[in-house]
């Protein structure tokens, strides 16, 4: 009777779990078959047990059918339903069968720093010729829990994030490597301390450069949620995971523009799905994963203990291979391992042990191999032109200015410094030496001829000399908001009384900004590169590189033509020399007006190559975000895996003795914020700027509260600690220059 009634249960899950990835009951008529099986279930004492199991065998061979059906006939809209089935593996699971021993950290269940964030210290056993060996290993993942509300779905909270980078350097301290498991639709958006795009970038900063073996296993991979524990030197992914720049059900809601509130159409869903490309074969191809681990053809649930055995054999190898990967003598036991990997069925035994604990000289060739890796992601999601001159003499131009600077500030600037070094070190001995013979006599000479009085000189930013020449220069560009003939109201005027203010004057003279209150209007990107730097001194490069539509999303070329056509440029970074008050400097500069400042493949190379240029030439970076409304959802995962790959540049650049400072004018959100901007030391807002993770309307669906309006502002930035200073506009020249006098280590060409 125990089995029968077992079995039926089984019966029900199984039609259960094809309605989850179907999005309902009515294809197969499974709601039909699973009525089926309840009445079966209520009616079992009044049948014969072989008439019972006739009809058990009956439903089950027809529930058989539609599954290979299914699976014949999988979605990507499908696959991500199998993926949030509360039948889906957790990572719970992960840490029950596929490691021999495990101990949480950071709290467990919900006695927890943050639920959705686990982190433990775990044990995985390998065999090799009946001897059995064990590895020491942080697991970090994302824990979705199995109906428990307080584990946000995954979605992991600032302070969660901060768990798992505080495990990430325990890891690190002692020496063993990371698994980490990618179970998150998306990060929770809240502004609170340590902030969610803050802390994210944190993360991946933290990443780039940690000196152990990183594996990561990806089951629902949702945008920077994703990226928080994503940078690593091997990259899985299960058949039937996806892994993608939004939800598919938030890209519906932008392409169709779908008012809040609004059920989005199944038909835009699947679309969208299909055109964001986030299945495992579409990630393999685009080449943000390294390898597919197999999954049963609907997907792996909570007791495929095969699919777990090998989940264990694939983590244990890709570690392995990254380990391998920087020894001098490797190629028997990468061989063996190759070999073994073409084996269709997991192997028991391991044919090779691989010590996991690095050398000082391996760690150095891991962290060039996760650069390496990172920096050839997304390559394929931008064009360079021929405009640019001959490719092969801009290349050797490139070496040339390279082996130039290399030179100069590598190799005789470190011993000139030196040779300074001891000249004063010298002069300071010999100074003391001489001022107790000599201070005497000195004292009578001063006395019987006293030194003439000279005025102290001023600093030109002080004197206000080089506001003057400022002024003399902003004639010289009059914004084309300045032409219309009218009056604006400011925002503020019933709170402080403004006037309303005459528009060429609001334009002109005023900067953009209300003389009464200090209200920033938005001004147009071309006013700050004529008025910020110094007279003629812009001077762009990589202009040659422009966004495309990699993934061929429908609909997207016209709208790409459009932009190219309105605004004269072909993505939407610029990256320059400037100076500034004399100082060299490189710039890259987000702005708004082509695709909303999004960043994609060729935003991002554009910001990786000024990264280089900068740290070459030894000059301030300076990233100026006019606006920037996050990732390019049309290039998918090609556009997220932007964020580490930016991110492990500028950090290269920082370590090199760089100077990186950050400025968000009007609004930046999302992606960017929380990779490659929210990592500098020096952030600093425009006043009236509006800074953050996710706009008001995602944190209202996500979390179901409204936040206030002043909730991203930059005060509120400032309050949080995520951003350093408030500038005004009509001082950002002087704090610019300020900041690059006052910041930055002696590795600058001008320290």
């Amino acid at each position: 009777m125990l089995d029968r009634g077992k079995r039926l249960e089984e019966l029900a899950n199984r039609v259960q779990y094809l309605m989850d990835v179907k999005g309902g009951g009515e294809w197969g008529n499974l709601n039909e078959l699973l009525d089926e099986i309840r009445f079966v279930q209520q009616s079992i004492y009044d049948h014969t047990e072989a008439a019972v199991f006739r009809e058990i065998e009956r439903i089950e061979e027809r529930i058989t059918f539609l599954e290979i059906r299914a699976a014949d006939l999988l979605t990507p809209a499908e696959i991500v339903n199998i993926v949030r089935s509360p039948q889906r593996f957790t990572l719970t699971d992960i840490l029950e069968n596929v490691y021999d021993s495990y101990t949480e950290l950071g709290g467990a269940g919900d006695c927890n720093v943050d639920p959705a964030v686990v982190a433990a210290r775990a044990t995985i056993t390998r065999r090799v010729k009946n001897r059995l060996y064990r590895h020491q290993v942080m697991v970090i993942g994302h824990e979705k829990g199995r109906g428990e509300e307080y584990r946000n779905g995954g979605c992991a909270k600032p302070w969660g994030n901060a768990k798992a980078l505080q495990y990430m350097k325990v890891a690190e301290t002692e020496g063993i490597p990371i698994h980490f498991y990618i179970f998150t639709p998306g990060a929770y958006p809240t502004e609170d301390y340590p902030g969610a795009a803050q802390q994210i970038a944190r993360n991946i900063y933290a990443m780039a450069r940690l000196e152990v073996p990183m594996v990561s296993f990806i089951s629902e991979g949702g945008s920077g949620g994703a990226e928080a524990i994503g940078l690593s030197d091997m990259r899985l992914m299960g058949s039937r995971g996806y892994y993608s720049v939004i939800s598919p059900e938030g890209a519906a809601a932008i392409e169709g523009k779908i008012r809040e509130g609004e059920k989005v159409p199944r038909e835009l869903l699947e679309h969208c799905a299909a055109q964001l490309h986030i299945t495992a074969e579409d990630n393999l191809r685009l080449g943000t994963i390294d390898r597919i681990v197999a999954e049963p053809p609907l997907g792996a649930r909570r007791e495929d203990y095969s699919f777990f055995h090998r989940l264990r054999y694939e983590m244990i190898r890709a570690t392995d291979e990254v380990v391998l990967k920087t020894k001098s003598f490797r190629a028997f036991r990468a061989y063996a391992l190759k070999a073994q990997a073409s084996e269709k069925d997991v192997p028991e035994d391991f044919e090779v042990l691989v010590n996991w604990d690095l050398t000082e000289p391996e760690v150095e060739r891991l962290l060039e191999l996760r650069s390496q890796k990172y920096r050839a992601m997304g390559r394929g999601g931008y064009v360079e032109a021929k405009t640019g001159g001959i490719p092969v003499l801009r290349k050797a131009r490139e070496l040339a200015s390279s082996g130039f600077y290399e030179l100069k500030y590598g190799l005789l600037r470190p011993h000139q410094r030196n040779v300074q070094k001891v000249i004063e070190d010298v002069t300071g001995e010999s100074s003391v030496f001489l001022r107790k013979v000599t201070s005497p006599v000195r004292a009578a000479y001063e006395f019987v001829f006293p030194a003439p009085e000279h005025p102290v000189p001023k600093s030109p930013i002080e004197g206000g000399e080089e506001r003057s020449v400022f002024r003399e220069e902003w004639e010289t560009y009059v914004s084309p908001l300045a032409n219309e003939d009218g009056t604006v109201t400011c925002p503020n005027a019933q709170k402080y009384g403004c006037l309303d203010l005459w528009i060429p004057d609001l334009y002109g003279e005023f900067s953009g900004v209300c003389p009464t209150c200090g209200h920033h209007f938005p001004l147009e990107y071309r006013w700050y590169l004529e008025h910020l730097f110094d007279k003629g001194s812009v001077r762009e490069f990589n202009h040659h590189i422009h966004s495309t539509n990699p993934l061929g999303f429908e609909g997207f070329d016209a709208r790409l033509e459009k932009d190219i056509k309105r605004t004269g440029r072909r993505s939407s970074m610029i990256t320059c020399d400037a100076r500034v008050g004399g100082i060299k400097l490189v710039l890259a500069m987000l702005f708004g007006d082509f695709r909303n400042g999004t960043v994609g493949s060729a935003e991002g190379e554009k910001f990786v190559r000024a990264c280089d240029r900068a740290r070459t030439t030894r000059r301030p970076l300076l990233a100026y975000v006019h606006t920037t409304g996050g990732i390019r959802i049309h290039e998918g995962t090609l556009g997220v895996t932007q964020m580490p790959k930016c991110t492990l540049a500028v950090r290269e650049y920082i370590e090199s003795g760089g100077l990186y400072i950050v400025v968000y004018d009007n609004n930046s959100y999302a992606g960017p914020v929380a990779s490659f901007l929210g990592c500098s030391p020096y952030q600093f807002a425009i006043r009236s700027s509006r800074i953050g993770f996710a706009g008001p309307r995602v944190i209202r669906e996500t979390t179901g509260q409204d936040v206030p309006p002043d909730y991203h502002s930059a005060k509120n930035a400032l309050r949080r600690g995520h951003i350093q200073g408030i500038w005004d506009r009509r001082e950002f020249r002087k704090n610019l220059l300020d900041a690059l006098m006052t910041m930055g280590g002696s590795n600058l060409y001008y320290k």
